[in-house]
């Protein structure tokens, strides 16, 4: 029997669209609605900083192909937003007057990049980096070389310069903490990456503050707190995104860093679930709130929240997860660190720039990073999920299997 029930989608995201395809490969047949603001199918935003901005893909990221959304009668509302989600009454407004009754709705509204806020962020030249178009608007500024002033040395920030370095660009990064990526890494690995960048010829003005922009109607120079000035022709702003939050919050949902999801992702709506960069969800292992900003976490939540919107009861408990490629340095880092961490061991030799990174609380491993050293993911994420006390020269000592450490509680010796 065919379904009369109507899913809608709000959010045409990489999480959103794969819970889309979820929804049909798990046999629901009724109605489903998939609407984003942005006029183009839903894409993947990893490339936008690397390869895509290089110009060296053959197409834009798209998560399936064009005849994907008519072929599975997913209807894709794509150049219109939803303007009001109305929990109660089961029904969410489009900016065209148009309404859509629901039986369940998912929100992945994913999150939009934070401004700077000082003289100047208005000029011309001035961009940030989240949809298709910044990074097409980007790559032809790429294109025309000179000089580029990146505010903020965190993953953006950072994938950027290096797709700049590589395009033959002169790049200033400007930083207020003491290392690149300091804030989520600390600054034992933001020392890595500021050699990295360093040996590529980004000029790191770290530890420093940005004062303001000045040009007349185009940016043509960054001013430092410390009052130093950095001639540009344009300027990325990377200092980080916040959670869409709006919708929710005034449809009454419980918000506070993200949408607040139980571990099904279902929200204090009954009806409303969510899921990618926008939910902050009750993580089983962690025993707390999660939110995640990453593509593995779109990937996999999204599915995760249409199983769940069709009744299933199953929890969302992946550890979290991300990469970056910067240069020639690839890495894998999974793991999260709720209260923080003691310690950083190393195991490789992180001069040569190969090596996995572990960070310890108590001598119990809370995440791990895996930089140019490859098919080890698999090993670290059970290292972590055995909260296993370990020997830290055991750790450090790449003669000792990481499977034996966990498989032995962590007491495996030299």
């Amino acid at each position: 029997m065919t379904s009369q029930r109507t899913f809608v989608i709000v959010g045409a995201s990489l999480a959103g669209a794969k819970a889309a395809e979820t929804l049909r490969a798990e046999g629901f047949d009724g109605r489903i609605v998939l609407i984003g603001a942005e006029p183009v199918r839903p894409y993947e935003r990893p490339p936008l900083s690397k390869e895509y901005l290089r110009g060296e893909a053959e197409a834009p990221p798209f998560v399936h192909g064009e005849a994907f959304y008519d072929e599975q009668q997913i209807e894709l509302v794509v150049g219109h937003a939803v303007t009001r989600l109305r929990a109660d009454e089961a029904r969410v407004e489009l900016d065209d007057g148009r309404t859509v009754d629901f039986d369940a709705a998912l929100l992945t509204t994913g999150a939009e990049p934070r401004a700077l806020p000082v003289p100047g962020a208005d000029l011309e030249g001035v961009y940030l980096l989240r949809s298709l178009q910044d990074s097409d608007a980007i790559a032809a500024r790429l294109q025309e070389g000179g000089r580029v002033v990146i505010v903020g040395a965190g993953w953006i920030g950072c994938e950027v310069a290096a797709s700049a370095r590589q395009k033959g660009l002169e790049v200033t990064v400007i930083e207020p903490q003491s290392a690149p990526l300091e804030r989520v890494l600390g600054a034992e690995l933001g020392g890595f990456y500021a050699r990295l960048h360093s040996s590529h010829g980004v000029d790191l003005r770290l530890a420093e503050g940005l004062a303001r922009f000045e040009g007349d109607g185009r940016v043509r120079a960054a001013v430092t707190s410390s009052g130093d000035e950095v001639p540009c022709d344009f300027v990325l702003v990377g200092i980080g995104v916040a959670p869409r939050t709006a919708l929710a919050a005034e449809a009454g949902l419980a918000v506070d860093n993200g949408v607040l999801t139980d571990a099904r992702l279902q929200t204090s709506a009954p009806t409303v679930f969510a899921a990618g960069d926008v939910a902050n969800a009750e993580h089983p292992f962690y025993g707390t709130r999660v939110r995640v900003e990453h593509w593995a976490n779109a990937l996999e939540q999204g599915p995760a929240a249409a199983r769940a919107m069709l009744g299933a009861d199953s929890r969302y408990e992946l550890l979290p997860f991300f990469f970056s490629d910067q240069y020639d340095s690839g890495m894998e880092y999974r793991g999260h660190m709720p209260e923080g961490y003691d310690e950083v061991v190393f195991r490789g030799d992180v001069d040569s720039g190969e090596f996995i990174a572990f960070w310890l609380k108590g001598d119990v491993v809370q995440a791990g990073m895996n930089v140019n050293v490859w098919d080890v993911g698999d090993d670290v994420e059970a290292l972590i999920r055995s909260r296993a006390r370990v020997d830290r020269g055991a750790l450090a000592d790449p003669d000792t299997p990481l499977q034996q450490l966990a498989a032995s509680g962590g007491s495996a010796t030299r």
